[in-house]
């Protein structure tokens, strides 16, 4: 795209406060609502994308997306793609109207229904074309006026930039498990940051494409990017208290991001190599294994204590072997490495391929 991506007439359209539209009344044809950065020379020569996860937000996409354009107005081109993750508002109808609206700067994704925020990321990456890729929420909680400040900080020779909400406009019950979360996070982890769950992040295109993600290891990019190399930092923006609609996180969102934790450390230090960490357990029941048989032969294979000596290692030694060829599958489906895409969920796509 080149510049004149941002300009869908031959004369300039004076820019609105916002977006101003009518799902119902909007005509495919009719262009005086929309609100399009003035012609101008790009200063940044770089393609910018944004993918953005959507559930239930209806009343916040078009401020959202007309935040993003008024901050972008000195890169050469970008592109908004959103994914709507099974609404049941008319999240998809606004997404439509503004991909017809801007068609070189709007994607919209729709999945069948509610895969998580991990799949619409990774959806997301999967496509976007950008040099520099940020994801953001979509309920006006980030603030598209930090976009110059990622940008700078990514200048510095940073692969990663994360959002810090230093200051938080949550009730306590969900600030402070987030924070003790953070704190075990960066240890297990070992990247320090103060917020891995913010959602506002700024990547280079090569950070984006490396990673995996699925289940709720959203949460976990920062650390996700820090075991493969990649430069982490973080930056301090504004967190606003929620306008519309509510939360679609509770206390469950807390016990997965703990589970998730765990799987975290486990893949900083076995990631590439399972069958070390199952040959590891199959030692360690060997080693018990040994002390029941010895303890059978001790109390004497006809008391009854001895019995069940000789099967509790008779059963451990099982383990052990199943431990084994645990580790021996785990390593064939990485060398395989037959990852589900998160694409094959996509049932709806604003741009006909």
């Amino acid at each position: 795209m080149s510049t004149s991506t941002f300009i869908h007439d031959s004369e300039p359209i004076e820019r609105k406060p916002h977006f101003d539209l009518d799902v119902e009344t909007y005509q495919p044809n009719d262009r005086s609502n929309r609100s399009i950065p003035p012609n101008r020379k790009p200063k940044i020569k770089t393609v910018l994308s944004f993918v953005i996860p959507v559930m239930n937000e209806e009343a916040t996409l078009e401020e959202l997306a007309d935040g993003i354009f008024r901050n972008v107005e000195d890169v050469e081109s970008v592109e908004v793609i959103f994914i709507d993750d099974g609404s049941t508002d008319d999240s998809w109808t606004k997404i439509q109207v503004l991909a017809e609206l801007f068609p070189q700067q709007v994607r919209g994704l729709r999945f069948r229904n509610n895969r998580g925020k991990a799949a619409a990321l990774q959806v997301g990456f999967e496509v976007a074309k950008g040099d520099i890729i940020f994801t953001m929420d979509a309920d006006l909680q980030d603030d598209p006026s930090e976009i110059p400040r990622f940008l700078e900080k990514l200048e510095e020779g940073y692969d990663l930039v994360s959002g810090w909400k230093a200051v938080r406009h949550d009730p306590w019950h969900k600030v402070l498990p987030s924070r003790v979360f953070n704190r075990l996070l960066s240890r297990f982890s070992r990247v320090k940051l103060h917020d891995h769950n913010c959602g506002f992040k700024c990547y280079r295109r090569q950070v984006a494409k490396s990673i995996q993600l699925f289940g709720e290891l959203h949460r976990m990019v920062p650390s996700l990017a820090g075991m493969q190399g990649f430069k982490v930092a973080e930056i301090v923006v504004e967190h606003h208290a929620r306008k519309f609609g509510v939360s679609k996180y509770g206390i469950e969102r807390f016990i997965r991001g703990f589970s998730d934790m765990l799987t975290m450390g486990f893949l900083r230090v076995y990631r590439e190599r399972p069958s070390h960490f199952a040959n590891a357990c199959c030692f360690g029941y060997g080693c018990v294994a040994l002390i029941c048989a010895v303890s059978a032969l001790i109390l004497g294979l006809g008391s009854v204590a001895g019995i069940v000596c000789l099967l509790a290692s008779v059963c451990l030694v099982g383990m052990g072997f199943a431990c084994v060829i645990a580790g021996l599958l785990s390593e064939l489906m990485i060398r395989q490495n037959k990852v589900q895409t998160a694409r094959d969920h996509v049932v709806s796509d604003t741009v006909t391929l």
